[in-house]
Order: structure tokens, then C-alpha cells, then sequence
């Protein structure tokens, strides 16, 4: 089954004769893996079949006893103007193509065509329609502001208005079987994403991750599509691989932009025909898997500079989500604070500590490189050597200093005055570090002392002198 055509709705093929449904249903399952197709060889049922909710798309034949297939694309397009019909006929008459196309059809095929382009058309209705509800169901998430299932994020703490935005756009786009590309740089939980993305999406199998980052293309794939036996020197055995072992559910291809040009061209593949060959095999295996991939790179420069292909980018970011830094969300310090120490304390059996006065402030002032990630490490570091009922502010602090305070890119061993010409007296120079210390405490004094390794009472008479 190819993810990228099999529709989240059903076909219904409408014509009187029962030999011609076989023959069009066989060939969209053989070229398409499209299997939720429904038949209806009297026309008078049509319009009930459609009623009940399930159908996109019709494929309507026009010369039917009964009621004839222009009168039923009158009537289809105006009580279901959202099911598209694609007239499939055996006239070939300019004027008919003209009339069905003014009243609603979105194509029109005639049964002499070749079945190659009748499936080609179909796959394209396909697309567009999918494409036409995720706009519609996005639309209506962010009009509403409201998530159906906030159950599916439990996972990722957040009270940023722009993370919910994700959240709501996720929903809509996850029961597509589009690609899902999710950017963002490193530690911002792209990987969870794609964990809400699957289990929303309703799919039956399970979440298959791989990182793909250092992988050469033999390796690739072989991961992504096995082998057989005897494929090479070693292959003893069969080896399934992890598109198979996704079937009917997700994989998640994580730092798609590292991938060699080379498995690039066998991801394009994979995702343009829905097929893929496991090494030292000649037949072919459909894709049954939702594409979703992750990168901290930007892949529209890697395109500019001939990184990465054009056609790939644009084929994975059909849909496509941009996860926002830690430091562009800084409100949710306090929250993912409390979460990292109760989940520390339960790891190393310990009762959960109680953070300081002033150690959310000093959080806020440092970029998080490393994002939740980084943030995550440096809590569990702080419990593992916390002993008193306070939770003590000197591994925040020496982590912190240890990064530069993550306002900028340390070099080493540099003297901070080497670019100052004059250069400052004593007096003027320890301005300069006390004005450094207050804005990285936010103005807490006693987080500014602890930054420049000095007592309070000394940090509160140098402030006096400064501003006296």
C-alpha cells in the first residue's frame, strides 16, 4: 500500500457494468495500493452510499439506466460539494467533456484511455483532496484554539502559546498520509513531536525510529529495506528491514538533513512510486508506512548549496512544523523546572527538593543552547548531589559559567580585554563585571555575588561605590 495514495477516505466506483468495476478496482490496488474502494452498479444508490459519509471520491460513469451519470453529478455536486467526481466514460465527445466539466467534475477520463493514466489522475484527486481537508481542519484548530486530544502531547510540558499552535496543527495533519517534516535545532523535542504525530494518527502498527545521521548508503539501505539471503559476502540470513517493521504505522527518519546524496535518491524513490526493492531482491515491496522526518539543519540553505535535492525537500515538507528554542519560550522555565525535579528525584529515589529564591531568574538569563535537553541534564545533575531540603544553586551557576552564560561564543584563553584600547582602569573594569553579573542574575544580588565569587555584603558596598 503506497501512504502517499491511499486515501483517509473511500472511493466509489459507479458503473453498469460489473466486469469494468473489477478491471478499474484491480488496476488502482495494483498501481496504487488504493484497497477502500467501494462498488455500486445501480444508480438510484449512489446518492444514499454517499450520504452515509465515507466517500471522497467518484469515480461515475455517464450512459446508466436508471438515472444517468450527468444527472447524478448534478446532484452530487450540489448536496456533496466536498466529494469530488472524476467522470470515467465511454464517450468521447468534446461537448460532454465541456458540460461535466461546468457541472462540478474535477476530470474526465474516457474507458479507452490507458488504465496508467486513469490510475495517474485518481492519485492526483487523491492528493489534492487530502491536501484541500488538512487546510480546512488546520483552519478551523486555530480559529477555535482548542486541541481534541491534548492527551496525545502529555508528554512535551509547555504553556507557550506558539508550542499549542504546533499542537494544533499536528492534529490536523496527522491522519494525512503527506510526509511530516519537523525542523528545529537539537534538544528541542522534534522526536516527541513525531510521537504525538503517530499516536494520533490512527495507524495500526507501531513507531519505528531511525537515526540516520552517519549512515552511508549501503547501510541506509539496508536498514531501511533489508535484504535477502545471499545478497552479499555474510548474508546468511534475511533481514527485515525497518520499513517493513513500521507497516501500517510510522517511521521516523530522524537528521534527514546528514543524508548522503546517494540515499537520497532512495528516499526520493521510496516516496515518489511507494515501492522499494530489499538488496539482492529483483521484486518490489509497497511502502505501508507514514513518513515522518526530523532535522536541526536548514535544509532550504543545504538546497541552495547543493546539500540536499530540491524535489526531496519539497516532497518531505509537504507538511511541515518549525519547534521554537527554549530560549524563545523562557516562560516555561518554572513548569519544565518542576517537572525535571520530580522526575530526578523518582530516578534516584530521593524527595523532591525544593528549588531557591531567585534560580528560575538566573535560568532566564542563559540561552540554553542545548535547549530542554540541556536543561533536563543540568536538573538531574543539581539532585544527584542535593542533600538538603533546598535545592543548592551552585551546580546552576558553575553549569551556567561553564557555557559563557550562553550569551555568546566563548574563545579560549582569550583575554576579555584584549580589544579595549584604552584600556580601562581597575576601577572601570570592575563596573564592567558588575554590570555583566547583574544582568545575568536578572538583579538579584544574591545570584550576582555567587557569579563573581564574592559575599553579598561585598557586592552590595562595590554597587554603593559604583553608583555612589
Amino acid at each position: 500500500m503506497d501512504s502517499e495514495f491511499y486515501p483517509s477516505f473511500r472511493v466509489l466506483l459507479v458503473d453498469d457494468e460489473p466486469a469494468w468495476l473489477r478491471s478499474l478496482s484491480l488496476a488502482l490496488e495494483s498501481s496504487s495500493g488504493i484497497t477502500n474502494v467501494e462498488y455500486c452498479s445501480d444508480s438510484r444508490k449512489v446518492l444514499e452510499i454517499i450520504a452515509q459519509g465515507e466517500i471522497g471520491l467518484v469515480l461515475l460513469d455517464l450512459t446508466m439506466p436508471h438515472l444517468s451519470g450527468e444527472e447524478l453529478l448534478i446532484q452530487i455536486a450540489e448536496r456533496f460539494p466536498a466529494v469530488a467526481v472524476i467522470v470515467v466514460s465511454g464517450l468521447n465527445q468534446v461537448g460532454k467533456v465541456v458540460n461535466c466539466m461546468k457541472l462540478g467534475a474535477y476530470d474526465y477520463y474516457v474507458k479507452t484511455d490507458d488504465e496508467e493514466r486513469i490510475v495517474c489522475g485518481v492519485q492526483r484527486a487523491i492528493k489534492h483532496l487530502e491536501l484541500q481537508r488538512d487546510n480546512k481542519e488546520m483552519t478551523r484548530r486555530f480559529v477555535s484554539c482548542e486541541l481534541q486530544h491534548p492527551e496525545a502531547f502529555r508528554a512535551i510540558c509547555t504553556a507557550d502559546r506558539a508550542m499549542q499552535a504546533i499542537f494544533a496543527y499536528i492534529e490536523a495533519v496527522a491522519v494525512s498520509p503527506l510526509p511530516l517534516l519537523i525542523t528545529g535545532e537539537s534538544g528541542c523535542g522534534k522526536e516527541l513531536l513525531a510521537q504525538a504525530t503517530h499516536r494520533l494518527s490512527g495507524c495500526r502498527g507501531d513507531l519505528v525510529a531511525v537515526n540516520v545521521a552517519g549512515l552511508d548508503d549501503t547501510v541506509f539501505a539496508d536498514t531501511l529495506f533489508g535484504h535477502v539471503r545471499g545478497a552479499f559476502t555474510g548474508a546468511e540470513g534475511v533481514r527485515r528491514g525497518m520499513i517493513e517493521a513500521a507497516a501500517n504505522g510510522t517511521l521516523f527518519l530522524d537528521e534527514i538533513g546528514d543524508l548522503s546524496i546517494a540515499s537520497q535518491v532512495k528516499l526520493l524513490r521510496l516516496l515518489q512510486e511507494g515501492e522499494y526493492f530489499p538488496l539482492g531482491s529483483d521484486q518490489p515491496r509497497r511502502l505501508k508506512a507514514r513518513i515522518v522526518v526530523a532535522t536541526h539543519q536548514n535544509l532550504e540553505s543545504k538546497v541552495a548549496q547543493g546539500g540536499f535535492r530540491r524535489d526531496l525537500f519539497y516532497r518531505l515538507r509537504t507538511h511541515h512544523v518549525e519547534v521554537p528554542p527554549l530560549r524563545s519560550r523562557k516562560g516555561d522555565i518554572p513548569y519544565l523546572l518542576d517537572l525535571f525535579l520530580e522526575q530526578a528525584a523518582q530516578m534516584l529515589d530521593k524527595k523532591k527538593p525544593t528549588p531557591p529564591p531567585g534560580l528560575v531568574q538566573l535560568l532566564s538569563t542563559y540561552s540554553f543552547p542545548g535547549n530542554v535537553r540541556e536543561f533536563k541534564a543540568m536538573v538531574f545533575d543539581a539532585v544527584s548531589t542535593h542533600k538538603e531540603r533546598m535545592l543548592s544553586m551552585d551546580s546552576f551557576v558553575k553549569a551556567i559559567s561553564a557555557a559563557g552564560g550562553g550569551v555568546a561564543e566563548r574563545v579560549p584563553d582569550q583575554n576579555p580585554f584584549a580589544g579595549f584600547e584604552p584600556l580601562p582602569t581597575f576601577a572601570n573594569a570592575a563596573n564592567y563585571l558588575l554590570d555583566e553579573a547583574m544582568n545575568r542574575s536578572g538583579g538579584n544580588q544574591t545570584l550576582a555575588a555567587r557569579l563573581l565569587g564574592i559575599s553579598q555584603p561585598s557586592l552590595w558596598k562595590r554597587l554603593k561605590l559604583a553608583r555612589g
